[in-house]
């Protein structure tokens, strides 16, 4: 045998060993994935009874605490507009509904430390006692397609941005209804409710 096909063999030889090193390696991997639980299904009981909610929640998703303990005429004209706009393709998400006292508190202090003072956090997140989201009566919207359409249409439902520095954020405001929504406010520390 001549150094060529030596070398051939060896080179064969390398590949096949490499290859079945791989296949090993993928069949202990296999083996070890099926050994790992799967997390468990999204329970409100575990994670979210304060109204903190996973992405993807929509206004029909009652057993969420955040969507649940919204003021029943809120998520009823939230539910008559979801089904308004979903005829043109848009699918309405609740990123933050009804909240906890304890859970808005947290948000607070969680913006002080972002924005470095309570006077620039009160720009985007009110106290427990001035939230309207605390008692209810507030519901951020997403997708920006769905903000938007809202912004749109939201008056025909009842529903007004409340806030320009918010486009997300939506309350009940019922005399809208064949008129148009009232002049939102620049931000929440312009808002007479939250002083």
């Amino acid at each position: 045998m001549n150094r060529t096909a030596t070398r051939g063999t060896v080179r064969t030889a390398s590949r096949a060993a490499a290859l079945g090193l791989a296949v090993v390696v993928g069949l202990v991997a296999i083996q070890a994935c099926r050994s790992v639980p799967l997390p468990a299904p999204y329970s409100d009981a575990e994670h979210g009874a304060d109204g903190d909610l996973p992405v993807g929640v929509t206004v029909f998703d009652d057993e969420y605490a955040g969507v649940g303990n919204l003021d029943p005429e809120l998520i009823g004209a939230l539910r008559d507009a979801a089904d308004a706009a979903a005829e043109q393709g848009i699918e309405f998400h609740v990123n933050s509904g009804w909240r906890s006292p304890e859970y808005q508190d947290q948000l607070l202090r969680e913006a002080v430390a972002e924005y470095g003072s309570n006077a620039a956090a009160a720009r985007w997140v009110a106290t427990p006692e001035t939230s309207a989201h605390v008692s209810g009566d507030a519901v951020d919207i997403g997708p920006a397609d769905a903000a938007a359409w809202l912004a749109r249409h939201g008056a025909g439902h009842g529903l007004c941005q409340i806030y320009t520095n918010e486009p997300w954020h939506f309350e009940l405001r019922p005399d809208a209804v064949g008129y148009r929504c009232p002049h939102m406010y620049a931000d929440p520390t312009r808002d007479p409710r939250m002083q």
